[in-house]
């Protein structure tokens, strides 16, 4: 089904070029934008399709047609960002817990992208409105370090990286149990749960290869702190790996104990280190971020020392 939205050209706009025209009338969206959208056929003039450069009468009749599909119901919004860093290529964000990253069907707004497409108008020149710029994700309740490219090159050359392991990406997590041993590597394939399809467990058949390296920075009676790094990035990873070896996470009703042990919603997950290369520039950039108050104060409760992320 089309949604249609139609314009006629006053005395005014009589020579301006369609492009242009139509990134003035569009304000949603960038003239790169407007520009794929001429080129894909989206755009008529007097019944006829256009071209971006075409000059444009007195009269003229111009019609857009928008797929009313999941992408146009996106909308900017007013969210505050924790913004560690940006340039011309990219940005990294400390992510709050209880944020998600990308809209999908029921969660259409507060997530982290309705946020960047306030702050960064620039993203509504990819293809996919759903996820611009995304590179990797956090879950909902994972607080943390995220890259976001600001265009397609930036994009592919992260993706490339994260595929041939180059991008550091470190958690600290709070687990149920003192492990026996203080470090280890899981190294177990991951993929969809054969019976339970929302969840994702460790499975021979139809997997992914997926490695995380964990050590125990600490230990009460009934919980451990771990410092991880993942190797691979597959849906739920640390939480599937950790509850594989029967050290779920503390506070992960799923795949953990129904009953949480601690006061908090969700996994105490958070992401404290990212580093990668820069897509244009070739050099390393790293960055950490503290724990966020809440998972701190849940430390200082079970006499956790609240450790120095730049240090680990």
């Amino acid at each position: 089904m089309q949604n249609n939205t139609e314009f006629i050209v006053n005395k005014y706009d009589k020579g301006q070029r369609l492009d242009i025209y139509l990134s003035y009338q569009l304000s949603r969206f960038s003239r790169s934008r407007v520009k794929k959208l001429i080129e894909s056929g989206k755009v008529s003039v007097n019944g006829k399709k256009a071209r971006t450069s075409c000059k444009l009468n007195i009269g003229d009749k111009i019609i857009l047609e928008e797929p009313q599909s999941d992408e146009f119901r996106l909308r900017a919004e007013n969210i505050p960002l924790d913004i560690y860093y940006q340039d011309h290529s990219v940005i990294v964000i400390n992510k709050p817990r209880g944020m998600v990253v990308h809209p999908a069907a029921g969660n259409w707004e507060g997530t982290l992208v309705n946020a960047l497409l306030y702050h960064f108008h620039e993203l509504y020149d990819f293809d996919d409105n759903l996820r611009p710029g995304i590179v990797h994700r956090l879950d909902k309740d994972t607080s943390g370090l995220l890259v976001i490219t600001k265009d397609e090159m930036a994009r592919e050359h992260l993706v490339n990286q994260l595929k041939e392991r180059k991008v550091v990406k470190k958690y600290l997590a709070l687990v149920n149990g003192k492990l026996k041993n203080k470090s280890g590597i899981i190294d177990a394939p991951i993929g969809r749960h054969p019976v339970d399809r929302k969840k994702m467990a460790v499975v021979e058949s139809n997997s992914k290869p997926a490695v995380t390296k964990y050590r125990v920075l600490d230990y009460n009676g009934d919980f451990s702190l771990v410092d991880l790094k993942l190797y691979t990035g597959r849906t739920h990873q640390i939480r599937v790996h950790m509850a594989y070896i029967k050290y779920p996470l503390a506070g992960d009703t799923f795949y953990g104990p129904r009953k949480p042990q601690i006061q908090l919603d969700g996994q105490f997950l958070h992401a404290y280190r990212l580093g990668f290369i820069h897509p244009e520039e070739d050099r390393y950039l790293e960055f950490n971020a503290p724990l966020p108050s809440c998972m701190q104060n849940i430390l200082s409760a079970a006499n956790f020392d609240i450790p120095d992320v730049s240090a680990l």
